[in-house]
């Protein structure tokens, strides 16, 4: 997996942990999952579509 792709996954992992942090201090806020799972499914397209 390139620099970049690697970058943006850790990124996707630490907005996880972000989200999930997030929702159990201050409860659940649809607009913040919904942007991780955006993140989500850009990252798994930018890692599939690099070639290895």
């Amino acid at each position: 997996m390139p620099g970049s792709a690697k970058a943006m996954a850790a990124c996707t992992v630490g907005g996880l942990v972000v989200a999930t942090a997030y929702t159990v201090a201050l409860g659940g806020s649809g607009w913040l999952w919904f942007s991780w799972v955006v993140l989500a499914l850009v990252t798994i397209g930018v890692v599939t579509a690099r070639p290895s």
